[in-house]
């Protein structure tokens, strides 16, 4: 059995639960224009992964929103959105709490930097068990699945993938960190996880 001596998590919808629609609604109200809108002049338009490949800054980021659907967002008004559609997963923390004495564990998440600089503000649960360890796909200058993402992350870090257990809800994102030399976990549930974690013996 290969040793595992790093476990590497997404965010969304692993270590926490997030409600990117239930966001973009926030977003609408404040702008005054519809969710599609928001979506669809944000999202669907590839704007939000180009920030996430970290293409540019976060300020020139929420420029954006002014260009595409006419409102200056602000940085408090995208941290309350936040905060308000965020809630930890609290059946994976406990798990990610218990690794952190065996092996290293770190966060991989495709977002800017918006997330990383204002993580305190909207789930602080994470800063004290993950430390430093805690990475936006924005500042590794690439988003998952590509091979890039993980092996920068894994090297801000000293962790090697073949050591190194990823953990995603995205399919697409664990077959990328696979093809990337690292092992993956498809995240499904809490309990999942705990199985796969059996298997490698780290619980």
């Amino acid at each position: 059995m290969t040793t595992i001596s790093t476990v590497l998590f997404d965010l969304d919808n692993v270590l926490c639960h997030y409600d990117r629609d239930a966001h973009i609604a926030h977003i609408a109200q404040k702008a005054g224009v519809t969710p599609e809108e928001v979506n669809n002049a944000i999202w669907q338009s590839g704007f939000d992964a180009d920030a996430d490949a970290g293409q540019f800054d976060t300020d020139t980021y929420l420029n954006g929103f002014k260009t595409r659907i006419g409102y200056p967002l602000t940085r408090a008004e995208w941290t309350e959105g936040r905060a308000q559609t965020t809630a930890p997963n609290h059946g994976v923390l406990k798990l990610a709490q218990a690794l952190r004495h065996k092996t290293k564990i770190a966060v991989l998440t495709n977002n800017t930097t918006l997330v990383t600089d204002h993580l305190d503000a909207f789930l602080p649960e994470l800063r004290p068990m993950f430390g430093a360890n805690i990475y936006a796909s924005a500042s590794l200058k690439q988003r998952k699945p590509f091979a890039d993402a993980y092996h920068r992350c894994l090297a801000q870090i000293s962790a090697v993938p073949n050591e190194t257990l990823f953990i995603d809800d995205s399919l697409e994102n664990v077959a990328g960190a696979r093809q990337a030399g690292l092992w993956g976990h498809h995240f499904k549930s809490a309990a999942g996880l705990r199985q796969a974690l059996g298997r490698h013996g780290l619980v």
